[in-house]
């Protein structure tokens, strides 16, 4: 049991927060993009994106294992990301900052996902039974590029006007 929950049940509130966490950092990541901010939509990514991380500190795993690793790292960096959109108000140097940490707090809850994927899915599983077979480093890889591709055309684009700062949509 973790918190009072079955563990079928934990895992399954870890996973609809993740999803929340990616399906609203993509809205989020699809604004940078057009040069647009959501503050609404950013709040509930970066919320969900960081109870991902610490409902994911949860599973009863012995030591320091690859998944907490990546999990300190993203509290890490969205730490950062809520300091610049909430405390700096991507002003300055902190607009690039945010849309660099955002994107790569989003990144690394979808690499989870893509590692997840690949082990508990049957068809993929097949596919790259160790995690380290040519499928999964095609997938992280294409995710990585794409992440990359996001995160240039972000920083050029995103430029948030004092009045969008009050938008909520």
């Amino acid at each position: 049991m973790i918190i009072g929950l079955s563990t079928a049940t934990f895992t399954l509130l870890h996973v609809i927060i993740s999803l929340i966490g990616i399906f609203t950092g993509l809205a989020v990541a699809a604004a940078l993009w057009s040069g647009k901010r959501l503050d609404s939509w950013t709040g509930v990514f970066l919320l969900t994106t960081v109870l991902t991380d610490i409902t994911g500190f949860m599973f009863p795993v012995a030591g320091l294992d690859p998944a907490r690793i990546v999990g300190i790292i993203s509290l890490v960096i969205l730490a950062i990301a809520i300091i610049a959109f909430y405390v700096y108000r991507v002003a300055g140097a902190w607009r690039w900052i945010y849309v660099t940490t955002a994107l790569v707090g989003l990144y690394l809850n979808c690499f989870v996902a893509v590692v997840q994927s690949f082990q508990k899915i049957p068809a993929l599983h097949a596919l790259a039974p160790k995690g380290n077979e040519p499928p999964f480093a095609v997938a992280q890889g294409a995710l990585l590029l794409i992440f990359i591709v996001i995160g240039v055309v972000s920083v050029r684009r995103f430029h948030p006007s004092a009045s969008q700062g009050t938008a909520y949509a």
